[in-house]
């Protein structure tokens, strides 16, 4: 049976937010300047100030949105999602057939090269695909295909891929930066960490770690070439600097804007300031591999003891209030999730501490050294201390932060996924299921009664049934207080009014491909 492109599990999709693609053409040429400020308008050079470094540039290593914005403009995926529609749409590939529940059947479009000239074909897709699944890789996305038995090239321009078992999510898993497609050539020849090859809008240049990364236009890009020559990634780690460089000219284009600077920003006449209601979750989570974390009376002592309203008013409306772990913006979403989260109650939370004599031994409160998550940890101190814990900050840069969540060193921390996909069982899956502890579940959470709910939910396309499966899921997680949901993200971007076509989505990706100067 062919597949219909609006099929009922895309129309059931709901928004995310933040990172995606770029437009443009031309040679290189030096910055003009204006009015003394060092902003370009010709289109040839675009800032973009990132207070976080990228860890890698390969799409197969990497889970994290510093990494991913560069991603996203030099690597394509298969299938994209529309930021409008919703809708999971061909990009690499041309259509697909679904002859049968497990088999999925992809057409590739013709006539594409990678950035190293070699060509984008059958081969290459499968090259990727088994390499991003094969546990030998270590890759921390490897779940987007944990479903897939099989992966056969029919042809040169044809990809036959055969699940395990019915799989609702596929096609959203296959839209993931993480599931970009790479040149098997440049692959086996260097480091894509270091030297990235795609076929998106944007080719590598050249990177100097904690400084800046440099892209050019790809003259040769199948969808056109883009208007912007050079674009520029700027690590700037103060962002009150970011600010500043962005109202003088000297960067464009900066994103996930702190609370504490909205007001600063929304008064310059100079830029353009966006914000959509996105699916970013962040959430305070517990390494339930240490022994006092699994003590389920201590987890609620600690849920009672955070006041997340208090957190979430000073956010100056960047973040949505809710317990629950699926977000509205998110397949799955039920509003009687949203107050289904243990309640604040610091006298209880003081009560179960004394009792229990939790506030005996120091807790270590894991944190990246950002913006907003910083002032989540020393409110969250703040909380806990007074309900009787004592609780040590320790600060990271990110790069390190995510090795040490990986690698489940830290007692508390707080987390946060982008939910690029827009589905519940592509948050729940790499997130929380035990098949990912140690890999991209950072919460080393494992429970078998939500692991069989969650691989429900990925092994039925009947869409009413995923949402029943689903909420049951997230319940579970709330009545376990196996996290404490913060806020869900509000995704924001604020570009010099110069510049035009920057592509904000709601799951967070931004896209440069059709940016241009006024």
């Amino acid at each position: 049976m062919k597949m219909k492109k609006k099929w009922l599990f895309i129309l059931l999709f709901v928004v995310s937010v933040v990172l995606a693609a770029c437009s443009g053409g031309g040679s290189s040429s030096a910055p003009k300047e204006n009015g003394g400020s060092g902003s370009d308008i010709s289109g040839d050079t675009f800032t973009y100030a990132t207070t976080t470094d990228a860890v890698g540039l390969s799409p197969t290593m990497t889970n994290d949105s510093p990494s991913a914005n560069v991603i996203e403009q030099v690597y394509e995926t298969l299938f994209q999602r529309n930021s409008e529609t919703l809708e999971i749409e061909p990009k690499l590939a041309e259509s697909y057939e679904n002859p049968d529940e497990n088999t999925w059947i992809f057409k590739l479009r013709e006539g594409i090269q990678f950035h190293d000239g070699t060509p984008f074909n059958a081969e290459a897709v499968k090259y990727t695909f088994d390499k991003l699944r094969d546990p030998a890789t270590g890759a921390p996305r490897a779940s987007l295909l944990e479903s897939v038995e099989e992966i056969t090239v029919e042809d040169e321009n044809t990809v036959k891929i055969t699940t395990k078992y019915p799989y609702g999510a596929f096609l959203a898993a296959l839209s993931h930066s993480n599931a970009a497609i790479i040149s098997p050539t440049a692959d086996q020849k260097q480091d894509l960490m270091k030297d990235p090859v795609g076929t998106g809008p944007f080719k590598f240049v050249s990177w100097t770690p904690g400084d800046k990364l440099e892209l050019e236009a790809n003259e040769e890009y199948w969808g056109g070439a883009p208007d912007l020559k050079k674009v520029v990634f700027k690590v700037v780690p103060e962002i009150s600097t970011a600010i500043s460089m962005l109202q003088t000219g000297e960067v464009q284009f900066i994103d996930n804007l702190p609370t504490e600077q909205i007001n600063r920003l929304e008064s310059m006449d100079s830029i353009d300031i966006q914000k959509i209601d996105g699916s970013p979750v962040y959430y305070f989570a517990f390494n339930h591999l240490r022994e006092r974390n699994q003590d389920p009376e201590f987890r609620e002592a600690v849920a009672s003891a955070i006041d997340r309203d208090a957190f979430v008013s000073k956010l100056n409306g960047l973040g949505v209030r809710s317990d629950s772990v699926i977000g509205p913006k998110v397949f799955g979403y039920d509003e009687s999730a949203d107050k289904a989260g243990t309640p604040y109650d610091i006298e209880h939370a003081k009560e179960l501490v004394g009792k229990n004599g939790y506030g005996d031994q120091p807790l270590k409160l894991l944190t990246a050294n950002r913006a907003n998550t910083t002032l989540m940890a020393e409110i969250v101190q703040a909380q806990l201390t007074e309900a009787g814990f004592k609780v040590e900050i320790e600060s990271m840069e990110w790069a390190t932060y995510l090795d040490s969540a990986r690698a489940g060193e830290y007692d508390l921390t707080f987390l946060s996924w982008s939910n690029v996909t827009g589905d519940g069982s592509e948050l729940f899956y790499p997130n929380f299921h035990s098949d990912n502890v140690g890999a991209s579940n950072r919460a080393q959470y494992s429970n078998p009664a939500f692991d069989d709910l969650v691989m429900q939910s990925r092994t039925t396309v009947d869409q009413e049934e995923r949402a029943k499966l689903l909420n049951q899921a997230n319940k579970l997680m709330l009545d376990e207080n196996a996290v404490v949901v913060m806020y869900h993200g509000v995704v924001t971007s604020a570009l010099d009014n110069k510049y035009t076509g920057l592509e904000l989505d709601s799951t967070g990706k931004w896209s440069l491909k059709n940016v241009t100067g006024k």
